[in-house]
């Protein structure tokens, strides 16, 4: 069983940041990738941006610089650091893990809770 505990989001004005933290814990032998995606009502969720176990990360077009990914691999935590938001990045965060529970186990995904960020004035 792995849990994903997200935290950071919140209310703020058009051009402001937020911090987004999601901490892994349980059973986890070894990470693959942690990362955001987010989901607006009605649509499908779209990746925001995901970083590796070495480091290498990806970004939606849509966010590349303003937000930045970063990984504390001895806490199992990822944060995703939001600058310039805009009111279209408001929709619900989830934060998710690609693991593997023990040695030569298949890969597993796993989801947070999700949390919501309103860009608003």
């Amino acid at each position: 069983q792995v849990q994903l505990v997200e935290s950071g989001g919140g209310l703020v004005q058009p051009g402001g940041s937020l911090r987004l933290s999601c901490t892994a814990s349980g059973s986890i032998f070894s990470i693959n990738f942690m990362g955001w995606y987010r989901q607006a009502p009605g649509k499908e969720r779209e990746l925001v941006a995901v970083i590796n176990s070495g480091g290498s990360t990806a970004y939606a077009d849509s966010v590349k610089g303003r937000f930045t990914i970063s990984r504390d691999n001895a806490k199992n935590t990822v944060y995703l650091q939001m600058n310039n938001l805009k009111p279209e990045d408001t929709v619900v965060y989830y934060c998710t893990l690609s693991y593997s529970a023990a040695y030569g186990a298949p890969t597993l995904r796993s989801w947070g809770q999700g949390t919501q960020v309103t860009v608003s004035s």
